[in-house]
């Protein structure tokens, strides 16, 4: 296994997701919809190209810390997320329940 180089996480508005990349390459991302004052996240993944080097653990880092400078709250609805925060109590102040309504509107949101 080789060490990469250059990791970057960034914020895509357009596309509604966090990005990593490494080496200038998309490893992965973690897609999000804004609900008012939440940021609920619903899905993260990185590609098997990529895997087993810790990209998900350091772009969910990346995504919750820049949720906590933008003031928003964070809605774990992916599995991935969800666990990160357990492990990560740091951010337990920012993390709302998910909710069936959150649901509801989130299957609105991607239909």
């Amino acid at each position: 296994m080789t060490t990469p180089n250059s990791i970057a996480v960034e914020r895509a508005d357009d596309r509604n997701r966090y990005e990593i990349m490494v080496d200038g390459k998309l490893a992965g991302f973690a897609e999000y919809r804004d609900h008012t004052e939440q940021r609920v996240f619903f899905h993260t993944e990185i590609d098997d190209a990529f895997a087993g080097q810790g990209l998900a653990a350091d772009l969910v880092q990346e995504a919750l810390t820049d949720v906590r400078a933008t003031g928003k709250r964070i809605v774990p609805i992916c599995s991935y997320v969800a666990g990160f925060l357990l492990k990560h109590e740091e951010f337990g102040d920012l993390t709302d329940p998910v909710t069936p309504e959150v649901k509801a509107w989130l299957r609105t949101q991607l239909s």
